[in-house]
């Protein structure tokens, strides 16, 4: 047969997950496979075919709704791709297209979980014992891998393992606008102390607890110091209300969605994150790339990310980041984020990190270590 293949099946790409496909296709870097990356739903687009970094790239376009149920149209036109080349694996993001490939494919199929629960519901629970001789999963932290975990407690623990989320360190870098000219494009004053957050306006983010816990900081940071949010979402009207009955609306700057957020970072002094059990974070690493300080809520795959390298408060714990804010403000640190994004999160720390994982050995062979 031809070239071997490795299947990288994505549900979209919308959001981070067009770079989430670019991080696995780095795996096989300088490694006998290609890589062929098909994207389940999504329109096609260029750009994203150029930021997958695989050898082939296919988007089967289809509207999320069109794949419920059996998805047997899906199934088709995925043996139809794995039928006219040799593939040795499928690496799947996200359930559908893990229960897609594992139905579709006698191939061995690495299932990569980017969220909590994913296996909670008896009916996926089922399947994926049903297929447990086909099927290793991936989380994107240990938080994610412990959930797996408890999900399928009859599993072998070297069946369910972390592949860490990672960032092109120096594109990130590259990208990056100068602090004055960021500020300049984000509406912010020059002169002030800023600290900035990053995601949709939903509950999981709890924005309210990062407005609270700035409003109850102020006496102790810079005077005209200003918080700016960007992202959308639901909650945004009632956070702009939340902002005014604290007196600190002409504080509270929501910047809306901002494309390529990450190139803006330089404008933040200080970085805060107070998800509700954050999967991972990919905000946390740029803000890191940025060599900006970072405060961030204990729980999920946040901690896991910042240990040693930025500063932890208990979840909606208000006056817990407050003081945090503070601390920042008057006990500035030497930052060791490059090293620690370089040792974990790093596309040669993940390459090293895939090929050494129980799962790969037998499944692509010995002459595949990298």
């Amino acid at each position: 047969m031809g070239e071997r293949r490795i299947l990288q099946f994505c549900h979209c790409h919308y959001g981070p997950f067009a770079d989430v496909a670019r991080q696995y296709a780095e795996l096989f870097r300088n490694s006998p496979y290609k890589v062929t990356t098909v994207f389940l739903t999504d329109p096609p687009s260029d750009e994203v075919a150029a930021q997958a970094a695989s050898d082939e790239v296919v988007f089967l376009g289809y509207d999320g709704k069109d794949v419920r149920g059996l998805k047997l149209d899906a199934m088709r036109r995925i043996r139809a791709i794995v039928a006219g080349r040799d593939f040795s694996l499928v690496i799947a993001h996200r359930f559908k297209p893990i229960y897609i490939s594992c139905v579709a494919t006698a191939l061995p199929v690495i299932g990569v979980h980017h969220a909590f629960g994913d296996y909670r519901r008896a009916s996926r629970r089922i399947f994926a014992n049903f297929f447990r001789n086909q099927l290793s999963l991936l989380g994107v932290s240990d938080a994610v891998r412990d959930d797996l975990r408890a999900s399928l407690p009859a599993w072998p623990a070297d069946r369910i393992e972390t592949l860490y989320n990672r960032v092109d360190v120096e594109a990130v870098q590259r990208d990056l606008l100068p602090r004055a000219a960021a500020r300049e494009a984000l509406g912010l004053p020059q002169d002030a102390f800023v600290i900035g957050n990053a995601g949709r306006l939903h509950p999981d983010k709890d924005q309210a607890t990062l407005i609270r816990g700035f409003a109850k900081a102020l006496p102790g940071l810079p005077d005209g110091s200003v918080l700016a949010i960007m992202g959308r979402g639901p909650l945004e009207a009632d956070l702009k209300d939340l902002a005014r009955q604290l007196n600190i609306a002409s504080r509270v700057r929501f910047l809306g969605q901002i494309p390529d957020g990450r190139r803006y970072f330089k404008a933040f002094d200080l970085f805060a994150l107070t998800s509700d059990r954050e999967p991972f974070g990919m905000v946390l690493l740029e803000a890191f790339a940025a060599d900006v300080p970072v405060v961030c809520s204990d729980c999920g795959g946040g901690r896991e990310v910042v240990d040693g390298v930025g500063r932890l408060f208990a979840f909606g714990d208000v006056g817990g980041l407050a003081s945090e804010l503070q601390r920042c403000v008057v006990e500035a640190e030497a930052s060791r984020a490059s090293e620690r994004l370089e040792r974990c999160f790093s596309d040669r720390a993940a390459r090293q990190r895939f090929w050494q994982l129980p799962m790969c050995k037998p499944l692509l062979g010995e002459n595949a270590r990298l």
